[in-house]
């Protein structure tokens, strides 16, 4: 009987890696994303500025989540964390736009929030078993409004444990990726949603995920 687990090796060969990266984005395809797209490391634009708008003007899930600024990692020290890495797979969910307007808090906004996470663990989790033991993945939200929802505190900052430890994780906006040039850059379709939006000002929204293979 095989193992559905593969051996650690001392270097992992660069030859098998275009061959497990197109598995991990059709993988996303099929969890899901409406598109996803191998790229570089190179290609994940972190930029300070957008951890500036956690701030200004400030979230509501600013310094209230263990994932979220600031308690989430710089965009200084992610570009650094970056430096061990080559390759990512980086995909979109579109959603009705009506699901990102600001007023929306109920489940249905969360569960297409929480399915982002979900594609983003179980790529995680296939690579992690195939032998990708430092891969990890960025989810889209605050995962304490989630998760948790809107209105919990997020035990984790209390000092306990989180019921949600496998699925928890910063967001892509989080650790200073702009979100906006990458889905761009990559030639999908992506439209400003503001707090003045309306249904009708786009014709969907989108929710992005990035898993990052080490």
């Amino acid at each position: 009987m095989s193992s559905r687990t593969d051996k650690i090796a001392a270097q992992y060969s660069k030859s098998q890696l275009p061959e497990a990266l197109e598995k991990y984005r059709q993988k996303a395809i099929e969890l899901g994303a409406s598109k996803a797209k191998v790229v570089s490391v190179s290609e994940i634009a972190v930029e300070d500025a957008v951890s500036v708008k956690c701030r200004i003007p400030r979230c509501a899930g600013y310094g209230m989540c263990a994932h979220c600024p600031p308690h989430s990692p710089k965009p200084s020290e992610f570009r650094e964390y970056l430096q061990n890495y080559d390759s990512a797979v980086f995909f979109v969910r579109n959603v009705p736009t009506e699901l990102l307007l600001r007023d929306r808090t109920d489940k249905e906004r969360r569960a297409a929030f929480r399915s982002i996470y979900e594609i983003v663990s179980r790529i995680e989790s296939t690579a992690f078993y195939d032998g990708h033991y430092l891969t990890f993945g960025l989810g889209a939200g605050s995962c304490r409004t989630i998760f948790c929802g809107p209105d919990k505190a997020c035990q984790t900052l209390d000092s306990e444990a989180c019921k949600f430890a496998l699925m928890a994780r910063p967001s892509m906006e989080a650790v200073g990726i702009n979100v906006y040039r990458m889905t761009a850059a990559a030639g999908w379709d992506v439209y400003p949603i503001g707090t003045d939006a309306k249904k009708d000002d786009a014709p969907h929204a989108i929710l992005a995920g990035l898993v990052i293979i080490g």
